[in-house]
Parts: structure tokens; sequence; C-alpha cells
């Protein structure tokens, strides 16, 4: 089982959204199943695809930061790792531009940093983070299974 997802492609980025859709789907059915998440069944999720400016004015609000980024999550309501969270996900905010970016400088297959990049995003809206260095230790490790189940290397 997995949320009932919506797809919104923003800042006209060339995007397919068909294989955009699938990938979302696969890393979102891979991270609840191995993660072991809990949510009530007719939870949604909302997931972004958008540019850089979005990204950019994003982070610039809510985390005081002048720059694009990567993946921005925006969780309905706050719970602690694991935590089962209400019929409302949250949202996830992608800028295609930088993925594609970071996949090129880091030598990473587009649809294999993008799956990295969903599976981050959805992580954050169950509480998980990377704050301190045990609280990145745990979500980066679960990352790293999620990804194997997926047939992906470790991306750290």
């Amino acid at each position: 089982m997995i949320p009932q997802i919506d797809l919104a492609v923003r800042d006209e980025i060339a995007a397919d959204e068909e294989k955009a859709y699938l990938i979302v789907e696969n890393a979102i059915r891979k991270s609840v199943e191995v993660a072991q998440l809990n949510f009530p069944p007719e939870a949604e999720l909302s997931v972004v695809l958008a540019g850089d400016e979005t990204l950019q004015a994003l982070n610039r609000e809510w985390r005081d930061k002048d720059k694009p980024t990567n993946v921005l999550s925006f969780p309905s309501e706050e719970i602690g790792p694991g935590g089962t969270p209400g019929i409302l996900l949250g949202d996830i905010v992608i800028s295609m531009e930088t993925m594609a970016r970071e996949a090129e400088l880091e030598n990473k297959h587009p649809d294999h940093h993008f799956t990295h990049l969903i599976i981050h995003g959805f992580l954050h809206l169950f509480g998980y983070d990377h704050e301190t260095t045990t609280d990145a230790e745990i979500m980066e490790s679960l990352e790293t299974r999620i990804l194997a189940e997926l047939n992906i290397e470790n991306p750290y």
C-alpha cells in the first residue's frame, strides 16, 4: 500500500511526467516496505517537480538559505522518526535542474539520483532527519537499504 500521489510539474521544466510518476511510485513503495512506514489508508502525498528558481525561493523563505537546493520536504505535521502521520503526509519539492547538475557532477544516473531524492524527501515526512551525526547515520543507512532493494548503488 502506498499513499495517493499527486505529481505536479512547475516552472516549464523539461520533465517526462509519466516516467517521473513511475519513479516516484516505485521509490515510495520500496520506502514504505523497507522502512516499514505506517500511514492511514487514505493518505495523500504531493510531489512537485520544479526549477532552481522555485527551490531557491522556498529555501529562502523556509530555511533562510538564499540558494537553490535539490529537495525540500514539508511535512503536514511534526512526528518522531518512523512515526505515523495523518492523512496529509506533506509535500516533496525537487529541483530537476539541481538534480540533473548533481547527477552529472557526481557521475550518477539521473534516474537513480532522482529516486534517491524522492526517498530522502519521503523519509523527512516521517520524522527522519540529518541534524545530528547520529540522526544522519540512521537516515543514510535507511536510504542506502532502500536504494539497494532498488538495485541502486550507495550514493554516499
